[in-house]
């Protein structure tokens, strides 16, 4: 079986061009299922926004991404209940944060981020809201009931808003990139080269308070969000009038 699984893998790799280096550690666990880690894994990274952009393997858990040899693209690589490992789930901040600067900045002004710091990895971290590896975005009622395994009434730290709070603020942020969502199509139709740079400009000023209110998500600053999300609201209505009204 490992045999036949080896043959598909070589006839799999040298029929297409790689994407990229790092997808040699997918195109590999890919033709090989019985190996660490289980596939499920490797297909969640495949179908993820990392995957996408060609993310590879080796920019969260280290290792040599440049070759097929087992022994040389594994080495230096530790396993995610390691402490040391960049997986671990009180280094995920850091090692996600590489690239998401702007979530990881907030997420160390949080309680969450000092809780997971000094219980010695028992509080909550990315993979808790966003999965090991498929970089989920969760549903305003799926984030209701993670919210509530802690802050529910059976939870360890119980209050009553936190998760329904956390809900109706996810759901605005959703309405909100909802409004935008038609703008950039109506902005390409406008003739007028003056009048679509100021609403080129009009749309960029409504992400950015949107990104704010995003960003404050990570520190669960809900005042603040709620504060941005009004902001972002107004100025994407007010340019959607723009927009209906030439």
């Amino acid at each position: 079986m490992r045999l036949c699984l080896w043959l598909l893998f070589l006839v799999v790799v040298t029929a297409r061009p790689l994407r990229a280096q790092g997808d040699r550690c997918a195109d590999c666990h890919i033709a090989n299922p019985q190996a660490d880690p289980v596939p499920e894994h490797t297909y969640d990274w495949e179908t993820s926004a990392h995957g996408r952009n060609v993310v590879g393997c080796e920019k969260c858990h280290d290792g040599d991404a440049t070759t097929f040899e087992s022994f040389l693209a594994h080495r230096g690589i530790l396993t995610s209940r390691n402490p040391a490992s960049p997986t671990h789930r009180t280094n995920l901040p850091q090692t996600c944060g590489k690239c998401h600067i702007g979530p990881f900045v907030e997420f160390q002004k949080s309680r969450h981020y000092q809780l997971l710091r000094e219980s010695r990895g028992e509080g909550p971290t990315c993979s808790t809201c966003h999965g090991a590896v498929a970089a989920r975005l969760l549903s305003p009622r799926s984030l209701e009931k993670r919210c509530d395994t802690c802050h529910g009434p059976d939870g360890v730290h119980p209050n009553s808003d936190f998760a329904p709070d956390g809900r109706i603020l996810l759901q605005e942020v959703n309405a909100v990139r909802e409004l935008l969502a038609t703008a950039p199509r109506l902005i390409g139709r406008v003739k007028d080269p003056v009048r679509k740079k100021a609403l080129e400009d009009a749309y960029e000023q409504a992400q950015v308070p949107l990104r704010e209110a995003v960003h404050s998500a990570h520190a669960f600053v809900f005042d603040q969000m709620r504060e941005r999300l009004k902001a972002a609201k107004e100025r994407s209505e007010a340019l959607l009038t723009e927009l209906a009204n030439p």
